[in-house]
C-alpha cells in the first residue's frame, strides 16, 4: 500500500499548521514528522485536513441511474412533462426503455394519466420516476414489459417500491454508471455512505467489491423482505461482508409512512386543503404491532434499525416501537416533530437521520400543506439543543448525493436567493459539518485514514449566505479512503 507524507496542511479546527503522514491506513500527525524513504511526499500548500464526509442516507443505484436519466425536475404539470417528453423521445429514436426522473406531482393541479403518456411514447416503454421516488409514471409498453396489471394513473409507494428491483436490469450498463457514481462521491469528499437501495444490498456490494477495490465505505441496508435471509446468515450491524472491510452490514430499513409530496407522511394534524383525500393525515404503512415485531426481529439478531418516519405522528410510533423494544437506531428523516419527541429520541439516543436539502425542494409545498406545523419542520437547531444526535444525508437521488449541499442548507435553509427559510432553525458550519462525518469530530493521530484535502476553509464566511455559499462551492483537492487516494487534484 502507498504511504504520503502531506506537507503543509492546516487544521480548521484550531487554525495550526502541520505535516502528515497517511500509511498502513491510518494518520499520524504533528510538528517534525520527517518522510520515510517510500512515501509520496506532496507539499500540500496550507490545504486545509479534515475528517472525510458520510452521506447517512443513499439509494446508491437509484442515484446512479438517475445521473443520466431525462431531466423533469421544475415541470409545473403533466402536460409540461408529456411534451418534454415526446420532444426528447424525437431526438432519441432509441428501442429501449427511456427515463425520466425528477418530476413532483404535489405540485400540480391534476394527477397525470397513463393515456396522455402514451400519445406521446407509443410502443416505447417509458418510466417516469418522480423527484421524492415515492411515485412513478408508467406508460403501457412500460407496464407490458415489467408485468403489471394496467392502470391509468401513477403508482403510489406501496404500488411503486416493488417495482424498483425491476427497473434495473432495464437501465444500460447499471455497474458502470455505479462505478461513476463512485468516482463522482469520492470527488466530493465522501468516504462513505449508508445505502438504503431497494436491492440485496449485502449481496451486491460484496460482488462489486471482488471486481475491484471499493472506493467508498457502505453500510448495507436491507428492508423486511431480505430480512429473514440476512438473519439466518447470522449478519449484524458492523459486521465486514469483504475481505477489505469497506464493505459492512447496515441497518434493517423499514418505510412506515410516506412523504410529504405524495401526502402520505402520517401526521397528527391533517393537511391543509385536504378534504379532498381518504387519508387527510397521511398514511401509516406499518402498523405498531408490527414495527414492534420488526424491530425486535432486528434487536435480536444485533441489526441497527433505520426507521423511515416523516411525518410527526409516525414519528411518535417509531418512538414507541424503540422505547418499547430497546432497539437501537435512527429516525430517517424526522421532518417534522413534535418537541417533546425530541426529548424522547435524546433519551433514548435515537439518531435524527435528516436530508437539509430536502428543504430547498419541499419549502413551497411546506408552506401550502403543513403551515401550521412550519415551526418544527427541519427543526435542527432545536433537534441539537435538546440533545438529539444529528446524521445528515441527501436520500440520493430526491437529492444529489453531496454533503456540502447538504451542510450548505442546513446553514442558511434556503438555495434559491430568497431569504432563509425559519432561519432560526439554522446551525453552525461546524455543526453542520460534525452532522456529516460519521461522528468523527476532529482528526487524532492512529485514525483510520479516511481524509480530506479542502482548498478552502470549510468554516469560513461572515453571514449565514456566505458560509452556505462557500460550503455548496467547496473544492476538494484529494480524499483518502483507509489511506487510499479515491480522488486526487493536486
Amino acid at each position: 500500500m502507498d504511504s504520503f507524507f502531506l506537507r503543509t496542511v492546516r487544521d480548521p479546527f484550531g487554525g495550526d499548521i502541520f505535516d502528515a503522514r497517511i500509511a498502513h491506513g491510518r494518520i499520524e500527525w504533528g510538528h517534525g514528522l520527517e518522510p520515510d524513504p517510500e512515501d509520496h511526499v506532496v507539499d500540500a500548500d496550507g490545504r486545509w485536513l479534515v475528517p472525510g464526509l458520510w452521506d447517512a442516507h443513499a439509494h446508491f443505484d437509484q442515484w446512479a441511474q438517475a445521473r443520466s436519466r431525462f431531466d423533469l425536475s421544475g415541470t409545473p404539470s403533466p402536460a409540461a412533462v408529456t411534451q418534454a417528453v415526446g420532444e426528447a423521445l424525437k431526438q432519441d429514436r432509441g428501442g429501449n426503455v427511456f427515463f425520466g426522473f425528477g418530476y413532483r406531482a404535489s405540485a400540480w393541479q391534476r394527477q397525470p394519466t397513463v393515456t396522455e403518456l402514451d400519445a406521446v411514447s407509443g410502443n416505447r416503454p417509458v418510466v417516469l420516476v418522480s423527484g421524492d421516488m415515492h411515485n412513478g409514471w408508467l406508460n403501457s409498453a412500460a407496464m407490458t414489459l415489467l408485468g403489471v396489471p394496467p392502470r391509468d394513473g401513477i403508482f403510489n409507494e406501496d404500488d411503486w417500491f416493488p417495482l424498483f428491483a425491476k427497473l434495473e436490469p432495464l437501465a444500460p450498463d447499471p455497474e458502470a454508471a455505479v462505478r461513476d457514481a463512485a468516482r463522482a462521491a469520492a470527488a466530493r469528499g465522501v468516504v462513505g455512505m449508508v445505502d438504503l437501495e431497494f436491492a440485496a444490498n449485502h449481496d451486491a456490494w460484496v460482488r462489486r467489491s471482488g471486481q475491484s477495490e471499493p472506493l467508498l465505505r457502505v453500510r448495507t441496508g436491507v428492508y423486511p423482505d431480505l430480512l429473514d435471509d440476512v438473519l439466518d446468515r447470522g449478519l449484524a450491524s458492523g459486521d465486514a461482508l469483504d475481505e477489505s472491510g469497506l464493505i459492512r452490514m447496515g441497518p434493517l430499513k423499514i418505510i412506515s409512512d410516506g412523504s410529504l409530496g405524495t401526502r402520505t407522511a402520517h401526521c397528527y394534524e391533517p393537511y391543509v386543503g385536504a378534504e379532498d383525500l381518504d387519508h387527510p393525515r397521511g398514511v401509516q404503512n406499518v402498523p405498531p404491532e408490527e414495527l414492534n415485531r420488526l424491530l425486535d426481529l432486528a434487536h435480536q439478531g444485533g441489526l441497527d434499525v433505520a426507521l423511515h418516519a416523516l411525518g410527526d405522528a409516525a414519528v411518535g410510533l417509531a418512538l414507541d416501537a424503540f422505547e418499547s423494544v430497546g432497539a437501537r437506531g435512527s429516525v430517517e428523516h424526522a421532518q417534522v416533530v413534535r418537541p417533546d419527541d425530541l426529548d424522547r429520541m435524546a433519551r433514548l439516543g435515537i439518531t435524527a437521520s435528516v436530508q437539509p436539502a430536502h428543504l430547498i425542494d419541499d419549502r413551497d409545498a411546506m408552506d401550502r400543506l403543513w403551515p401550521d406545523r412550519a415551526d418544527r419542520i427541519f427543526a435542527f437547531r432545536t433537534m441539537l439543543d435538546r440533545g438529539v444526535r444529528l446524521a445528515m444525508g441527501s436520500d440520493a437521488p430526491v437529492a444529489p448525493l453531496d454533503p456540502w449541499l447538504a451542510m450548505a442548507a442546513a446553514v442558511h435553509r434556503s438555495g434559491d436567493g430568497r431569504p432563509p427559510w425559519h432561519q432560526e432553525e439554522a446551525i453552525t458550519p461546524r455543526e453542520a459539518f460534525a452532522a456529516s462525518t460519521d461522528g468523527v469530530d476532529r482528526i487524532r493521530s492512529g485514525d483510520a485514514a479516511d481524509v480530506l484535502l479542502l482548498d478552502a476553509d470549510p468554516f469560513a464566511g461572515a453571514t449565514s449566505d456566505d458560509a452556505a455559499r462557500a460550503l455548496a462551492g467547496m473544492s476538494v483537492a484529494a480524499t483518502f479512503v483507509a489511506g487510499r487516494p479515491t480522488h486526487w487534484d493536486l
